[in-house]
């Protein structure tokens, strides 16, 4: 059967780039996220059988991969650290100057979030997902992701003191990257 008669496989090809960004935002280092998908897409393409069509595919990878990166660092019995900064350079495209200082002052206070409210926030504000998909992806009922991301939010506009659009560097590139993990 072609790709395109085959909707699983054109289903999870389109999620891939997500998928990817995902990892690299749990590892922190693109050769183990591309470990990481490549487990996952193992996984699902093992366990397509279970799959209803017609349902949230890209909520099923996604929780998919999640689980196997939990499963992972628990065989490692360590957590994952970005000492590197690749999780928090990977989530914008970095203006020069003022915008990169911003970037990388928002950067450093991300990585002080606790991990499930870092979690909850990457996954509603910079992969897309609805507070009903991110709950579904990390196990837990709608108002628990809701409270994770609120108080993400407020954590980092306090550590960042934020109170407005003029708070950031005069660029016009990097205020929009990051007000978009503040929009509810």
């Amino acid at each position: 059967m072609s790709e395109s008669h085959d909707p699983f496989k054109r289903d999870l090809l389109a999620v891939l780039p997500n998928l990817r960004a995902f990892a690299v935002s749990l590892c922190g280092n693109p050769d183990k996220a591309d470990d990481l998908v490549q487990d996952a897409i193992l996984r699902a393409w093992g366990a397509q059988d279970s799959f209803k069509m017609g349902t949230n595919l890209r909520a099923w990878i996604f929780t998919i991969l999640r689980n196997e990166f939990y499963s992972q660092m628990r065989k490692r019995g360590r957590e994952v650290q970005d000492s590197d900064g690749y999780f928090t350079e990977s989530m914008a495209v970095h203006p020069a100057q003022y915008g990169t200082l911003d970037l990388q002052d928002f950067s450093r206070a991300l990585t002080k979030l606790p991990e499930d409210q870092r979690e909850a926030l990457l996954l509603v504000g910079a992969s897309g997902f609805s507070y009903e998909e991110a709950a579904e992806i990390c196990g837990c009922k709608i108002g628990t992701v809701k409270s994770r991301v609120s108080r993400a939010r407020s954590s980092l506009q306090e550590m960042l003191k934020i109170e407005g659009e003029s708070d950031f560097g005069p660029d016009s590139a990097s205020a929009p990257a990051i007000l978009r993990s503040f929009a509810s």
